[in-house]
Parts: C-alpha cells; sequence; structure tokens
C-alpha cells in the first residue's frame, strides 16, 4: 500500500505539481497500519522485566535482501523481537522505555509503572488493566489501570499511520473517511459503473484491446453520476452517525 501511494505521489508530482493534492482513503486495517515499533500499551507488562528476558514488539522476520517474510519449517512465519521507539515527556524531551547505557539493567524494558512514574504519576498500586480492557466510564476512567493510563499519554494517542507519515512527509494531504460498509464509498460506486459498461464490449484475448475498453469504460463515467454517487454516499453516512449519536 505505502509503494503504491509512493507511485501515485510521484505521478502527480511530474504531471501536477501546481496543485494541492488530498488522497482520502476508508478505515481498512491495512490503511491504518501503523509503524511495527509504534507507541502501543496494548501488550506492555506492569513491570520492568526479568532477569535474563525482555520485553519487545514481536514482527515478523523479514530475508535481509528481499525484504520476504522467513517462515519456519511448520509453514508459520518466524517472528523476532524489536525495541518500541522512544516516547516522549509533555515538554517534547525523548523518554526511552528501556534503561539507558550504564546503567546496572541497561537495554531492559522498564514496564508501565516506570515509565508513569518517569512522567509523573504514581501507579505502584493500580492494577495492570481493567478486565477486558472495558475501563468503568467517567472521569476516573484515565486512573483505574496502568494501561488506562498509559493510553490516554499523547505520544501514545497520537501515534501516525504509515500512510499519513508518508503523505505528509511529502507534503501531500490524507483524510481517513468514517468506518461505513465499503459498498457505500462513492469510488466503489464509480468503478461499479465501469465494469458494467466494460462488459458490454465483445470478447477479446488481446491485450491492447482489453486496455482500450478498461480506459475507455472509466472515462465513460459520467460527471452527473460521480456526483450523484458521492451525494448518496454522504446522505448514507450522514445516517449512519444521526444513529451512532441518537
Amino acid at each position: 500500500m505505502k509503494a503504491q501511494v509512493e507511485e501515485a505521489m510521484d505521478i502527480l508530482t511530474k504531471f501536477y505539481p501546481e496543485y494541492d493534492h488530498v488522497f482520502f482513503f476508508d478505515n481498512a486495517p491495512t490503511h491504518l497500519k501503523q509503524p511495527d515499533d509504534a507507541l502501543s500499551a496494548q501488550h506492555m507488562p506492569k513491570g520492568t522485566s526479568k532477569s535474563g528476558t525482555n520485553w519487545g514488539v514481536e514482527i515478523s522476520n523479514r530475508d535481509s535482501v528481499t525484504g520476504k517474510i522467513v517462515y519456519k519449517p511448520d509453514g508459520k512465519p518466524e517472528k523476532v523481537k524489536i525495541r518500541m521507539r522512544d516516547a516522549q515527556f509533555k515538554d517534547g524531551t525523548p523518554q526511552s522505555l528501556y534503561y539507558p547505557p550504564g546503567h546496572e539493567r541497561e537495554g531492559v524494558f522498564k514496564g508501565m509503572v516506570v515509565i508513569l512514574e518517569e512522567c509523573g504519576y504514581t501507579v505502584k498500586d493500580l492494577r495492570v488493566e481493567c478486565k477486558g480492557f472495558k475501563c468503568p466510564p467517567g472521569p476516573t476512567a484515565p486512573d483505574c489501570c496502568c494501561r488506562r493510563k498509559l493510553f490516554n499519554e499523547p505520544d501514545f494517542t497520537n501515534v501516525e499511520t504509515i500512510l499519513k507519515k508518508t503523505c505528509r512527509s511529502r507534503g501531500f494531504h490524507i483524510i481517513f473517511l468514517p468506518k461505513f460498509h465499503c459498498e457505500l464509498n462513492s469510488i466503489k460506486q464509480c468503478w461499479g459503473y465501469s465494469k458494467r459498461l466494460y462488459r458490454l464490449n465483445p470478447e477479446s484475448s488481446c491485450e491492447d484491446h482489453l486496455e482500450h475498453n478498461m480506459l475507455a469504460a472509466l472515462e465513460a463515467v459520467p460527471l452527473k453520476s460521480m456526483r450523484k454517487f458521492a451525494t448518496r454516499s454522504r446522505c448514507f453516512m450522514d445516517a449512519y452517525a444521526r444513529g451512532l449519536n441518537g
């Protein structure tokens, strides 16, 4: 997905440099993927890793040359652990989640209690997590467990997706659509319109004919229909939002 976006940005930069560009994505998990080492309190242990062990982010091992996932003899992906990236204190200075060089536990994960105490909180007596991470509602929620308290820290809350970071680095804007069924997306309806037109063409095994028919079908979608599809999608999303809000 990242490679596709980078290619699209190359094309737009080359042929339409005078415009500001905005990419729209739906809420598919692929589009919302964060970097492997992104800050997340989801699986963090409460205390410092015990001697001889260390906590890290578990990811699929990839071949250093091809970049492809390495599989074990049983067919399952081989896993490796990497360090989670640094957090940030409220003043913007970095906060390492692992003990620094020279410390007696050098390189060992500190644990949620130490991380939160370094931020000025008293959390030693807090539970690790509310059952099922279903914290009680109300103003006391952030103080109910270590995981919720860390989850609400700004640097953990504002982690950028890979797509957003990729686009922002090159000056492109990105907007994620609200969650709704993918078939309500206006681009899907435009695609369906063009596929219907494409099927009206005579069968052919000639690649040039197929490419010509495909491009002609895409270009044949009327602007009036595009606007109609977009309006219909907006109405569905508005109705969905009203339903969520009671």
